[in-house]
């Protein structure tokens, strides 16, 4: 029988806790998310050094504990790259040989006019930039013009903003497809992402219809494997985007990290056995890309305060795996993700106390953890399960 008839797999996107040995590489010497944040805005976090957090290494204010409740250690990102893409990818199974590719100074000519030309219509933008920001400045001459508004970020992303009124959301689909089959080859970025907006200028707001285009993953990863055992994955934030849905039988879409764990509380109240797969977006999203450590820490601060009942929730066959993707830290100049180590909590009835899992060489060994226990394999990563099932 399986250690652990059930799994809640909750990824903190961008709490990083270190930069990695070849950080400098990717201009992120210095970084690191929640030690930096600690070092400058004290943090009340007392479930996850409860179980076990400060005991993966120093952070500033926080002791940690004598006896940890839960299982902890540290993994690092073998493929290169530091994107949402790339960090969940891994932990199913898949190590990129090369990093998505990044636009800082916008889309170049072979992609964006035979986009143009495709769509029928000009384009406006075509740099990075914050979504909200962008809109805010560009949104006006869209609703003028009808040209959709073409932006990345610091992620590998392809972004088309349109009013609903003036780009109705099947054509602002389409025209994502249509870029979706363009950025091919050296120009396959991650996702296209369709961001439809609503309102008046100086008073727009983005809708519940966003709409992610990923990168199709390779065949074999976890997800996939999970499906063919009959192993039922649930999926609760934007892990069915990342994924384009394969082998998940249930998703809920949430809008912040409050609604997410609501709805993981629900899941874990509602399914009885397989995997809950749950990604909480708003350190990064909102706080990390943003350098907004007040808004970052009261985050964590959140979550902390969720744990309890999220633990008390648990069953008696159930583990409880808390990490994240990359990092994203808010105290830098830069509103880069940053390449980072990522922490690794374990916890549940049935979950060895005090475990220290160590250093993990790839995010995959969570993924291996976890086809482990239901029964099925992966082509990367190396299993811990042997070191937390009590």
């Amino acid at each position: 029988m399986a250690p652990f008839r059930r799994i809640i797999w909750v990824v903190l996107d961008s709490v990083g806790i270190g930069e990695m040995p070849d950080a400098a590489a990717y201009g992120d010497t210095g970084s690191d998310t929640l030690g930096n944040i600690a070092r400058i805005r004290p943090l009340r976090l007392p479930n996850f050094v409860e179980l076990g957090l400060a005991n993966i290494r120093p952070f500033h204010g926080l002791t940690p504990a004598a006896s940890p409740t839960g299982s902890f250690g540290r993994c690092a990102l073998a493929s290169p790259g530091k994107d949402t893409t790339t960090g969940h990818w891994e932990m199913a199974g898949i190590h990129l040989e090369r990093p998505f590719p990044l636009y800082p100074n916008g889309f170049p000519p072979e992609v964006m006019q035979p986009f143009e030309k495709a769509i029928g219509r000009s384009t406006l933008g075509n740099s990075a930039a914050s979504g909200t920001e962008i809109i805010a400045r560009l949104g006006e001459r869209h609703m003028q013009s009808g040209s959709p508004i073409v932006y990345t970020s610091a992620d590998s992303v392809f972004q088309i903003a349109a009013h609903q009124d003036v780009i109705p959301l099947p054509e602002l689909y389409a025209m994502c497809e249509t870029a979706r089959g363009i950025l091919r080859g050296p120009h396959e970025v991650g996702r296209v992402i369709a961001r439809p907006f609503v309102g008046e200028p100086g008073s727009f707001r983005r809708t519940e219809h966003r709409k992610d285009f990923a990168v199709p993953p390779p065949q074999g990863m976890l997800l996939d494997r999970l499906a063919a055992a009959g192993v039922p994955v649930t999926s609760i934030g934007k892990i069915y985007d990342v994924f384009l849905g394969r082998g998940i039988a249930h998703s809920v879409k949430t809008k912040n990290n409050a609604a997410g764990m609501a709805a993981t509380l629900d899941a874990v109240r509602e399914e009885s056995e397989g995997l809950i797969y749950v990604n909480l977006v708003d350190f990064d999203q909102l706080y990390g890309h943003r350098n907004d450590v007040e808004g970052y820490a009261t985050a964590l601060e959140e979550t902390d305060a969720w744990l309890p009942p999220a633990l008390g929730a648990l069953k008696d066959g159930d583990l409880l795996l808390l990490t994240a993707d990359h990092g994203c830290d808010p105290t830098t100049p830069s509103t880069d993700h940053s390449r980072e180590y990522v922490p690794l909590l374990a916890a549940g009835p049935r979950v060895r106390q005090g475990a220290d899992l160590k250093t993990r060489s790839t995010l995959a060994d969570i993924g291996q953890t976890v086809a482990e226990n239901f029964a099925v394999r992966i082509v990367k990563g190396e299993s811990f399960l042997h070191a937390i099932a009590a």
